[in-house]
């Protein structure tokens, strides 16, 4: 678009229709200064081309070396990196398993509507701050400069994210190698791994009907036959984890269980280091292939014998569950975890759209993909399991098994049961992998978005963003190594079960809803987000943040809070009560950045508690602010408008500059 020159009108902008908007309107990332009191300084002394006190103008002298803001070089990248990032593992496991724990299909009546009121707005909230703001986790929140520390709390819960989930990825890569045999060495009881509890086929019918028949393990009771172990859990146990006594006792390191973790870390740099222009790519393969891998399993789960039977499972509802608390906080936690809110991923990934992108619908399209994605896993799931039941003929509830149980211990039981096991296995197994990894370099993404973001233009280094990167996958690499140690488990479940648990998750949300809607303002942002996309959001997503949401939020955090139950493993191993204290300074290390920067910042500052409110809540605007927002930019008109009339023609001003 053609400026106007400086010296012929200091105050000229340029007025763009609401069509050309996406196509021209693209931030420059440069010549423009942030004030000290939140407005953009600078400009002219000329009469009518001056600054006003409180508002936003031009600057005389731009600021040397600033770097340009990349941007998704298609607006699918920017979905398709969001569908990989919240469409996870969870999705595939934890979703089907809380749906037949928690009454079958009446399960979703509570995860939609907690979906509605909780998951959406926030996932909505998330994105368009931004986009706004074009800043990664900490500096989105110069929102609002004193409650920074929510932009802090988010980048430690990813760390532990990245840090922990990662070991999923690395038992799948274990798994997907050793799928390349002619025999599936978790199928036999042959290996040096086996002990003599190791049964192959349990002959439940012949226990069922008062016989026993002949086995290649001699004559066997019924009650030998009961205490037997499957090949699959002595493959997982005892070869994959070779797992020891506790906690407090960490063995030596499985070596080639640590190059796998090693090759998984290599893979997520290759993937983030260039940035989104690249990433944007990478996801197009990473977001897709587990949807035709789940289909294909599908079609094959449905002609399996006993498959109807796992589906019927999987979705008759009984509607006495609705009547239990437990039920409803398993569909909010759900919900959280599966959309991937108070990690600040999302913001990261929003903050390379363009200004003027309808991130109103794209936020609405993702969810129904990831909600959509929970329940068709669940038809896959439960036909195979279905499946299992069948031919050990035992319930489909001593089959099915949540968290890495289900993905290593069920899964590989079943492939086993197929025609080609090798290429099921190998099928399986890599797909887990490549949905694992979309979420772990997304989440890696964010969490470098957010400290490069601290670090401005002036700072500028060739290879800041490369280095950035490398120095974060090798921390998250060290603190992996305690994982692959003997006792590695049990430190894989203090980290999931504290640093990126629900409450820690809970906690976040709550303040996010609480400083957008009652220290920046719900209408104000309503109407940032109106100068954004050229219409107003249905005011559903004001009442949301304002008030259910919140109170959603903390009502389950509550629960969980006087829920509390000491963390065990395998139903059986009680933590040591020095590890339980471990696990909760990992949660506290997030949940207190909050309330311990808002009472540093005010400590710090000069004047009444009035005037230190006022003064650190008062926006730092970026530079990209003066582009799109003129001071006199009438958003109250927008409030009629909607995204399909054709009297949606948005004036946009842009800097003459």
């Amino acid at each position: 678009m053609e400026k106007p020159a400086f010296e012929t009108d200091c105050c000229a902008v340029n007025v763009v229709l609401g069509e050309e908007k996406k196509g021209h309107l693209i931030p420059n990332g440069n010549g423009h200064q942030v004030g000290v009191n939140g407005s953009l300084i600078g400009g002219t002394d000329g009469a009518g081309c001056g600054p006003t006190p409180g508002t936003m103008s031009s600057v005389e002298k731009p600021v040397p070396g600033y770097p340009e803001r990349e941007q998704w070089t298609r607006q699918m990248d920017f979905i398709m990196s969001c569908v990989g990032f919240a469409v996870g593992l969870g999705n595939v496991w934890r979703f089907p398993y809380l749906c037949y724990k928690n009454g079958g299909g009446v399960f979703l009546i509570p995860y939609l509507i907690i979906g509605v009121v909780g998951g959406i707005p926030i996932f909505f909230l998330e994105i368009a701050l931004g986009q706004f703001m074009k800043a990664g986790s900490i500096n989105v929140w110069n929102i609002a400069p004193l409650f920074k520390g929510l932009g802090y709390a988010s980048m430690v819960i990813v760390f532990f994210c990245n840090t922990y989930y990662i070991m999923v990825l690395a038992w799948a890569f274990y798994y997907f190698i050793k799928s390349f045999n002619a025999t599936l060495p978790w199928s036999t009881c042959d290996n040096p791994w086996n002990t003599p509890s190791c049964i192959e086929i349990f002959h439940h019918e012949d226990c069922l009907n008062g016989t026993i028949g002949n086995t290649t393990y001699g004559n066997m009771t019924c009650e030998e036959l009961a205490d037997g172990r499957s090949p699959i859990i002595e493959f997982w146990e005892n070869k994959v984890l070779n797992i020891s006594q506790g906690l407090d006792y960490p063995g030596s390191i499985n070596w080639e269980l640590l190059l796998c973790l090693a090759a998984v870390w290599v893979m997520v740099y290759f993937c983030v280091w260039k940035g989104v222009k690249s990433t944007g790519k990478i996801v197009y393969f990473t977001a897709t292939f587990p949807y035709v891998v789940l289909i294909i399993l599908l079609v094959r789960g449905v002609t399996l014998p006993g498959a109807y039977d796992g589906i019927m499972y999987y979705i008759k509802p009984d509607w006495s569950k609705l009547g239990e608390a437990q039920v409803w906080i398993d569909a909010g936690t759900q919900i959280f975890f599966s959309y991937a809110i108070g990690l600040g991923a999302l913001t990261a990934l929003g903050s390379y759209n363009r200004f003027n992108n309808d991130c109103y619908k794209d936020a609405f399209m993702l969810a129904l993909i990831n909600s959509g994605t929970s329940f068709f896993a669940g038809f896959v799931v439960f036909a195979i399991l279905g499946f299992m039941a069948n031919e050990q003929g035992v319930d489909i509830s001593q089959v099915a098994e949540t968290g890495p149980g289900l993905a290593f211990i069920a899964y590989p039981k079943a492939v086993t049961l197929m025609p080609m096991p090798p290429v099921w296995a190998a099928l399986f197994f890599f797909m887990l992998l490549v949905l694992g990894l979309d979420s772990q370099f997304v989440g890696v993404e964010g969490f470098v978005t957010g400290i490069l973001d601290l670090f401005p233009g002036k700072y500028y280094m060739r290879y800041k963003r490369e280095i950035s990167v490398a120095i974060c996958c090798l921390m998250c690499f060290i603190i992996d190594l305690s994982m692959v140690t003997q006792g590695g488990m049990y430190v894989f479940q203090l980290f999931d079960y504290y640093s990126a648990s629900g409450m820690t998750l809970l906690w976040q949300a709550f303040w996010e809803c609480i400083v957008v809607s009652w220290v920046y303002g719900a209408d104000r942002f309503m109407d940032d987000i109106a100068r954004m996309i050229g219409y107003r959001p249905f005011p559903w997503m004001k009442w949301c943040w304002s008030f259910i949401t919140p109170c959603v939020c903390m009502g389950i955090f509550l629960f969980h809070l006087f829920n509390y139950k000491p963390l065990t493993y395998n139903n059986t191993y009680v933590y040591p009560w020095w590890g339980e204290v471990i696990g909760w300074c990992m949660a506290l290390m997030s949940m207190l950045c909050i309330p311990v920067s808002v009472l540093y910042k005010l400590c710090r500052a000069t004047g009444t508690f009035k005037e230190r409110w006022e003064k650190l809540t008062k926006p730092q605007w970026g530079p990209h602010h003066l582009e799109y927002m003129a001071p006199d930019t009438d958003i109250k008109s927008l409030a009629s408008l909607s995204a399909s009339t054709e009297d949606n023609k948005v004036i946009i001003f842009e800097s003459g500059m």
